[in-house]
């Protein structure tokens, strides 16, 4: 284009010639000027002014840094923010037109001269962290809950007793009028007699699991079955996120996927829908997952005697209070002083007679040292299996 125009071709016709506008034409005719056309820059060039009218010159934002550093150094309130500077500079300028405190404290981090630091973000701690056996996957933990109050047409409210468990792909999903305990005890011996049985298994407080918190020292029937088949029963701390996240998470699932998705006639057209749900679920899962934890065989042959003496261990999660103290079984120990508001792993050891407190740490998940040993012996008296509330027993198949 500027080889036509030097040759002496008129820049009308060379902007019809290649297309352009006359004005694009006039353009690189002023950019060119005398410059032979080899030295030519032709890149584009941007076109935000060369110079912003409103930028703090370069002599005054080394002014900000160099009082940043003075009143560090030389102030008595020991103020040195955006605010702070800019006080010091309004200070020796009658005039007033001086930047902004957005504008000092933009000033401030582009030469790293924030004092504030960046929220650290600490990873989480592995699946079942709080049990050492557990979260390195030597040991299975079925996590157990209740889903509550579904609203079904025609009958009424019912109740899901669910299981999933923490490395396998196991779970389960058994609805009922009511999920009593004596209805929990069945699909706990159903569900295991299946597949094995785990080390451990985690409830959350409810009386149901936990027995009656009218008087101290109660082992109920669920924590009795446990026992006597060597899984040791595991309580999360109430009140507490995460801990129940595994189970939580796959009762919202088998809402949506179960519950919400289809109609359900009466409770064993549920079962059956929540039945064909698990299997493939399971089936799965189970193509992701190359090795899990083994689990103990259900012995053969056995029934549940709730009158023998409770054996093994059981474990509460609590966080202490102000006092540094913990309430189990019906009693309040106090753990450490020092050591308030702050999560606990409590072992109650019914053979060795004695409970035993650790720290426990969700930023140091491997570090949970003990800290107190309480002798502790479980009082023996015969154990009342009348069910308080007489409600309808659904048979599990």
């Amino acid at each position: 284009m500027m080889a036509a125009i030097r040759r002496g071709q008129s820049q009308r016709s060379v902007a019809r010639t290649f297309r352009l506008s006359l004005s694009t034409v006039q353009y690189w005719v002023r950019r060119v000027g005398r410059q032979s056309l080899t030295e030519v820059d032709w890149a584009n060039r941007s076109k935000a002014a060369h110079r912003i009218a409103n930028k703090t010159t370069a002599e005054l934002e080394r002014r900000i840094c160099v009082l940043r550093g003075q009143l560090q150094q030389t102030s008595v309130l020991g103020f040195v923010g955006a605010q702070a500077i800019q006080e010091a500079l309004f200070e020796g300028n009658s005039q007033g037109n001086l930047p902004s405190i957005r504008t000092i404290g933009r000033i401030l981090r582009r030469n790293g001269l924030l004092d504030r630091k960046q929220r650290v973000r600490w990873p989480a701690p592995p699946p079942g962290w709080y049990l050492p056996d557990a979260a390195q996957g030597a040991v299975e933990l079925d996590a157990f809950d209740v889903i509550e109050d579904l609203g079904m047409e025609n009958f009424g409210l019912i109740q899901v007793f669910t299981t999933r468990s923490l490395w396998s792909a196991l779970a389960g999903a058994w609805p009922a009028q009511v999920a009593s305990t004596t209805f929990i005890l069945q699909a706990l011996q159903v569900h295991w007699r299946a597949h094995g049985l785990p080390g451990y298994a985690q409830f959350d407080n409810d009386v149901r699991f936990q027995g009656g918190h009218n008087h101290p020292d109660v082992v109920g029937r669920v924590m009795r079955l446990c026992l006597a088949l060597g899984v040791t029963p595991v309580f999360a701390p109430p009140l507490e996120m995460g801990f129940q996240a595994a189970i939580e998470n796959f009762n919202g699932l088998w809402q949506q996927k179960v519950w919400s998705r289809f109609y359900h006639e009466n409770v064993p057209a549920l079962a059956a829908a929540s039945q064909r749900f698990i299997q493939a679920y399971e089936h799965r899962l189970a193509r992701h997952q190359e090795q899990v934890p083994q689990r103990k065989p259900f012995p053969k042959e056995w029934t549940p005697n709730f009158q023998d003496p409770p054996r093994g261990q059981i474990i509460y999660l609590r966080r202490t209070n102000a006092a540094g103290a913990v309430s189990i079984l019906g009693h309040a120990y106090v753990v450490d002083p020092l050591w308030q508001h702050r999560l606990t792993r409590c072992e109650v050891d019914l053979d060795q007679k004695e409970i035993r407190f650790f720290r426990l740490r969700r930023k140091e998940p491997q570090q949970q040292p003990l800290i107190k040993v309480i002798a502790y012996e479980l009082p023996l008296r015969r154990f009342d299996t009348r069910p308080r509330h007489r409600h309808p027993v659904t048979e599990i198949r």
